[in-house]
Parts: C-alpha cells; sequence; structure tokens
C-alpha cells in the first residue's frame, strides 16, 4: 500500500460509518479531513470533539469573507425573519433590485464596464456553460480556445474547456469544440508558447478554424496555481481584438478579491468580453453566480438560458452587503495585496528549506509547488494534523494551495504558516 493510500485508508476509518454505507464513493475532501465539522467563525473550523482548525481552503475560494461573517449574517437574518422572498427565478425582487443597484454604482461603474448582467444558475459551471453558449450564439462559430491546465467546471460544456484528463474521463463522451493552447509559461520560458497559438490562427495551413472565443484563467488554481503575466494577458486581448475572437475570463474563483483587486484582471489593465464570476459573489458562501457580457453582446431571447436556482435572494442579500463592507473603496484591495506579499515572503522562505520545493502566487492565492507530489499530499495530512485545512491542486496534486479567507488577520496567517513551515520539515525536507 502506497503512502496516499494508506492515509486514505485511515481517513476512511476516522468517519462515521455511514459515509461509507450511504455517501457515493465520489466524495473526496473528507478523505484528507476525517472529522465531523460543526461550527464556524471568521477563519477557524470546529469540529463535533472541539478540535479547531484554522481554514487555508475557505470553500474552495467561496469564502473570501470568512465564514459567518457577522455584517452579513446581519442582514440574511433579518431578511428571513421577515418573511422575505428567497426562491424566485428571476422574477424582480426587493433583494435582485438591491443587489442589481450595488453592483452596477460600486463594482462596474467606478472600473467603467459597461456589462450586462445574467443569472445564469447557482454554479460557476453554469456561469461558464452560458458564456460559452452566448460567444458561440453571437459569433455563429462553434470552436472554443482553452488552455493547458485550465479547470471551468464538470459539466460537459466547461469540461470540453477543461484540461484535467481525470475530470475529462468522467464525461463518459467525447469533448469536442474546444482547441488547448499552451498557458503561459507552459514551457518553461523554453518556448515562447504565446505565438505558437497566434501563428497557428493565421496561418491557412495550421487546421484551426476562426474561434468563438478564447476563455482563460489570470491565475490556475486547480490547475497548480499557475500565474500569467500581465503581458501575456494584454497580448491575449490584443490577439482576440484583432481577430474579431471573444474573450472570457473566467473569475470564479480569482475574482470577488482574491488577488487583490475585485476582479483578477483589473491589473492586466484589459477589459474582456465576457466575465464568469460565482463562488464569493454571494459573500456569505451561498450559491450565486453571474455571467457579465459587453452590452452589444446580449442578443438572447427571453428564456433562452435559464434555471430554477438563479434568483436565491439570500445569495443576493449578502452579495449586496458584502459589496457595500469590502468594495466602497480600494482599502480592502490593498490590504489583500498586503497580506498576500506576507505570505508569499514566509512561503519562499519555507521552500528554501527543501529539496526541490518552490513558492508560486499572486495576491491571497498562494503555492508551494513540490517535485514529488506525494510530498504535497503528505504536507496537507500533517497540516491537519496540526490543525490546519490545506488542498492540493496541479494535474499531478503536486501543489499545496493556500486559499486563506481574505479577512484571515495577520496573527492567524502567521500561526498557519508555522504549521506548514513545521508540515513541510517533517514530511518533505
Amino acid at each position: 500500500m502506497s503512502p496516499l493510500d494508506a492515509l486514505i485508508a485511515r481517513s476512511e476509518s476516522d468517519l462515521p460509518e455511514v459515509y461509507d454505507h450511504v455517501e457515493s464513493e465520489v466524495r473526496s475532501y473528507c478523505r484528507g479531513w476525517p472529522a465531523v465539522m460543526d461550527v464556524a467563525e471568521g477563519s477557524w473550523i470546529t469540529d463535533t470533539d472541539g478540535n479547531r482548525y484554522l481554514d487555508f481552503f475557505a470553500g474552495a475560494g467561496a469564502l473570501n469573507y470568512g465564514h459567518n461573517n457577522p455584517l452579513l449574517k446581519k442582514p440574511l437574518l433579518e431578511y428571513l425573519s421577515g418573511n422575505k422572498i428567497v426562491h424566485s427565478l428571476d422574477m424582480a425582487t426587493v433583494a435582485k433590485t438591491e443587489f442589481l443597484r450595488t453592483f452596477d454604482e460600486l463594482i462596474l461603474t467606478p472600473r467603467e464596464l459597461d456589462y450586462k448582467v445574467q443569472f445564469p444558475g447557482p454554479t460557476g459551471a453554469n456561469a461558464v456553460e452560458s458564456a460559452l453558449k452566448l460567444a458561440r450564439k453571437v459569433t455563429g462559430r462553434e470552436s472554443i480556445i482553452n488552455f493547458t491546465n485550465a479547470f471551468h467546471g464538470m459539466t460537459l460544456g466547461a469540461l470540453s474547456v477543461t484540461g484535467n484528463s481525470m475530470k475529462r474521463a468522467g464525461a463518459g463522451i467525447p469533448l469536442v469544440h474546444a482547441t488547448p493552447m499552451p498557458y503561459d509559461n507552459y514551457f518553461d520560458g523554453v518556448t515562447e508558447d504565446f505565438h505558437w497559438f497566434e501563428r497557428v490562427l493565421d496561418d491557412s495551413g495550421g487546421g484551426l478554424n476562426r474561434p468563438a472565443a478564447v476563455i482563460v484563467e489570470t491565475v490556475q488554481g486547480e490547475g497548480g496555481v499557475n500565474v500569467a503575466r500581465m503581458e501575456w494577458l494584454q497580448a491575449l486581448e490584443q490577439l482576440c481584438r484583432k481577430r474579431d475572437i471573444l474573450l472570457i475570463v473566467d473569475d470564479v474563483q480569482m475574482g470577488c478579491g482574491r488577488t487583490g483587486p475585485f476582479f483578477s484582471f483589473e491589473e492586466a489593465g484589459i477589459k474582456p468580453d465576457i466575465v464568469t464570476l460565482s463562488k464569493s459573489i454571494s459573500g456569505y458562501g451561498l450559491p450565486m453566480a453571474l455571467t457579465l457580457f459587453r452590452r452589444d453582446l446580449d442578443v438572447w431571447s427571453p428564456g433562452e438560458h435559464n434555471g430554477t436556482f438563479r434568483g436565491h435572494n439570500p445569495a443576493f442579500v449578502t452579495a449586496a452587503a458584502a459589496l457595500q463592507t469590502y468594495w466602497r473603496d480600494n482599502q480592502f484591495a490593498e490590504e489583500t495585496k498586503t497580506k498576500g506579499k506576507l505570505v508569499r515572503e514566509r512561503l519562499e522562505a519555507i521552500a528554501a528549506t527543501a529539496n526541490g520545493v518552490t513558492a508560486r502566487g499572486r495576491g491571497m492565492v498562494q503555492g508551494l509547488k513540490f517535485e514529488d507530489a506525494d510530498a504535497a499530499s503528505a504536507v496537507c495530512r500533517a497540516a491537519f494534523d496540526r490543525g490546519l485545512l490545506l488542498e492540493t491542486s496541479g494535474p499531478s496534486d503536486e501543489v499545496v494551495k493556500l486559499l486563506p479567507p481574505l479577512t484571515t488577520s495577520t496573527d492567524d496567517l502567521a500561526a498557519g504558516l508555522d504549521i506548514i513551515a513545521e508540515s513541510v520539515a517533517t514530511s518533505a525536507a
């Protein structure tokens, strides 16, 4: 039995029998964190045995403002206690009106983004699916360009533009009408990978039909915390503009301040044609997603893309509260970037203590890449045993990924980084 298999077996035995008896084998996170979680506040989770865990996972980026943030919980409880409408599909409601006005006033207008807002359904995959459908409808073309190591969701359209072979295999059918291209630094700087894409597009013998759109993450979180350079993103936008190709930025995990600014593409100075948001847009971990697009691209017919849970009013309430609390000025974004620099400096120091380990990331998404993928899993398990929740990412799970809530205090960040240092020293040094 390999060390990883042993860890999984141990994890399974630490959970109540009902999980093995009733729940599908598809479950994953509970295998690495064998505890029954009960209470959560801020950056901390407590299990049923009273053990406390510092959360550097944050619901895979769905909890940028922490667990049960009191500034968001108060308006949510007031809304629910008033018997206000919860489910509304796309009917007009008081909560939806307030969210749209707030989002336009605090996010779109200050950034000069003349976007329409679509509520495609409650998940990031819903947002991606609607973005792909819209791009194809607008252009009349079928093909989408995606990038190596990308992750965009688990539904068929989103899987077609996802790179991970294990996740793609789960589709059970061919995933077509998408063409992968090398992401920034895919060849470790040895080959200028961006020009390959440009050359094939312009070569009449290249065999690539003009695509409807390019979909890209500015930082590939699930793909291994791969960070695109600003100049690469700028060149990508220029390529799309010159060739009448729509640019879709998937900001599901990296948006809502994860890299500092509200949108992760702001620092590159680009304006995508379509943007997808989910995860932390509700602010409270409630299901919610948005697809944003240029006003002239709004060619949908009424009901052409819909979903039963696209009008989740409690999420509108907490989303508006989060925007009003944290995004009236640039202070929160600057604090996030400052914290990100502190985390990165510490990770660089930790990496220097072990062979084959490097630090990477941007803002408050950071990671440690291990040449030995098993070492990354061992570090996450050692961290859990010390009271810290971490996940792995990358094609071989070779990256220890840090996604702390953006509201995590510097003291808690330091405590978590101390645990990571100990875990690397005992598991991977």
